[in-house]
C-alpha cells in the first residue's frame, strides 16, 4: 500500500511540474554567447556605404571556398564622402558550404564581417541549396535594418 502511494505522489510531481519543453518556433530559447551562426556584412551608417572594401581577405582565408568577392573603385572617395578608395561591389556567400569557423571574421581588416548570432541566423530552412547563395544585398540587409547586436563589430 505503501509503494502505491509513493508511486501516486511521484505521478502527481511529474504531473503538476514545470515543462521543459516550450512551444517552437513561437518561442526561443536564449543563444549561448559562444555560439555561431553564419557571417553577415556590416553597413556603416556614417558613411552610408558597407564597412567591406572587397580586399580578398577572407575570400582566401576561408578553408571551404564558399565566398566569392568582387571590388570596384568606390565613387564616394573621389568626391570626397569617403575615405575607402576601393569598395564591394559583388559579395556572395554560399551557406550550405558554410561551416561557421569564424575565420572570415577575424581576419577581416576593417571588420567588416560578423557572425550574426540572432535566431534569424540559425533558422534558415529552405527547399532548394540554391537559396543559400547569399548577395550582397541579402547579406547587408539585417546591418541595414540594425536587427543585430550591438556587440556584432568584433
Amino acid at each position: 500500500m505503501l509503494g502505491i502511494l509513493r508511486s501516486l505522489g511521484m505521478t502527481a510531481r511529474a504531473a503538476l511540474r514545470r515543462p521543459v519543453t516550450i512551444q517552437y518556433p513561437e518561442f526561443h530559447r536564449e543563444i549561448a554567447n559562444r555560439d555561431r551562426a553564419f557571417p553577415i556584412l556590416i553597413w556603416d551608417e556614417a558613411v552610408d556605404e558597407p564597412f567591406c572594401t572587397g580586399c580578398h581577405a577572407c575570400e582566401r582565408a576561408c578553408p571551404v571556398e564558399c565566398m566569392t568577392v568582387v571590388m570596384k573603385d568606390n565613387p564616394k572617395h573621389a568626391t570626397g564622402e569617403s575615405k575607402r578608395r576601393k569598395i564591394i561591389d559583388e559579395f556572395w556567400i554560399d551557406y550550405a558550404r558554410c561551416m561557421r569557423c569564424n575565420i572570415c571574421v577575424e581576419v577581416c581588416n576593417f571588420e567588416a564581417i560578423g557572425m550574426n548570432n540572432t535566431w534569424a541566423g540559425h533558422e534558415l530552412s529552405v527547399f532548394d541549396r540554391k537559396e543559400l547563395v547569399l548577395d550582397l544585398d541579402m547579406l547587408l540587409a539585417q546591418s541595414k535594418a540594425k536587427k543585430v547586436e550591438p556587440g556584432l563589430r568584433a
